[in-house]
């Protein structure tokens, strides 16, 4: 669903948006900061139940653009076949209507996006910029471990083993079991020594910079792979700003190189910090209740998962009123005002004692 932004007709168009999110949280236009040209989204993968961190992070991503008046979408990244479920996604959608997040538009779905991502991959192709790799997990662990990488490049990246493979050796490769991957030429030399270092400024993590690696763009099973697949999205779907997990902080850079291969934008980005358990590991099964499902069981419903978001983020109950849905929240929202650090789950999600 495409901004209409072009001149008067489309600051109308803005005024408009703003207003109607105001009205559905019981706000007035004036409680948002006006940036119509804001758009959101949160892309949870539909293989499973969503866990106390990736609810905050969907909040802080909807907060994000809600509160200056922007869109937000929801894209279901479905390229695990094998996992996903359209049962998962219905369970998602529905856990985030349980706290107030809505969207705009359709939902939209990788699964449903090949062509587009075939078609990212042959404009690359066209370009030199593609070629095929055999290796199989397990060799690539070897050759890594028996020539360490360079400094300057990200932990486990590909030592580029296959891509100067002549013709005639891709054709024996071809001749055994016929299962390619095609990877990104990141470079015009050898990765460990003319890999190109890209840099992101971003909002909460500061200044972070890596070198870029010959990314896998296409799985030996003929899946796209995520990095082409959320660039090719983020583009098509006008996604100015990515809010998600720290965790995939160290794949940003790999991603905005594709951005300049394929002439796209560059969203800004906001890595949040991960949710942990009381062991200092991020969020899992075995840390007790961490689902909206599992609470449920234990008496704690999508209110108080809203009060623990606003404490995480420093919203607390103001005037004796406890918000207890994540538009509660949009009034003074500002995203630059996130601080780093892990964040910790809270005590009556624990695997063991009662709720507190």
């Amino acid at each position: 669903m495409p901004f209409t932004s072009g001149g008067a007709e489309g600051a109308v168009d803005r005024r408009v948006r703003r207003d109607r999110v105001a009205r559905r949280c019981g706000l007035s236009g004036d409680d948002i900061v006006f940036d119509g040209h804001m758009r959101g989204r949160f892309a949870p993968s539909p293989t499973g139940s969503l866990h106390l961190g990736n609810l905050r992070t969907a909040a802080v991503a909807w907060l994000a653009a809600r509160s200056t008046g922007g869109s937000f979408v929801v894209r279901m990244e479905d390229l695990d076949r094998v996992n996903s479920s359209t049962e998962h996604e219905a369970g998602q959608l529905a856990d985030l209507d349980a706290l107030g997040i809505d969207w705009d538009g359709e939902v939209v779905r990788q699964s449903e996006r090949f062509d587009r991502y075939v078609a990212a991959i042959e404009r690359l192709d066209a370009a030199g910029l593609v070629y095929q790799c055999f290796c199989s997990r397990r060799m690539i662990r070897e050759e890594i471990e028996a020539a360490p990488n360079a400094p300057h490049l990200p932990t486990h990246s590909y030592p580029g083993t296959c891509r100067e493979l002549s013709p005639e050796e891709r054709t024996v490769r071809l001749a055994g079991d016929g299962r390619a991957a095609d990877r990104l030429r990141a470079s015009s030399g050898v990765p460990a020594e003319d890999a190109e270092v890209v840099g992101v400024d971003d909002v909460v993590a500061g200044r972070y910079e890596a070198a870029v690696d010959d990314v896998v763009l296409r799985r030996n099973d003929g899946v796209p792979a995520y990095n082409l697949a959320v660039v090719v999205d983020d583009a098509e779907q006008d996604v100015t700003q990515v809010v998600r997990g720290d965790d995939l902080l160290s794949s940003t850079p790999r991603q905005m190189h594709l951005q300049r291969l394929l002439g796209l934008a560059t969203p800004q980005y906001v890595h949040v910090p991960l949710v942990i358990g009381d062991d200092g590991q991020r969020l899992a099964k075995r840390h007790g209740a961490i689902t909206l499902a599992d609470l449920a069981e234990r008496g704690v419903g999508p209110a108080d998962v809203v009060g623990w978001i606003a404490e995480t983020l420093g919203r607390p109950a103001t005037g004796g009123t406890r918000p207890t849905r994540v538009p509660d929240l949009l009034t003074g929202f500002d995203v630059a005002t996130l601080g780093g650090g892990s964040v910790a789950a809270p005590r009556w999600a624990r695997a063991v004692g009662p709720r507190s």
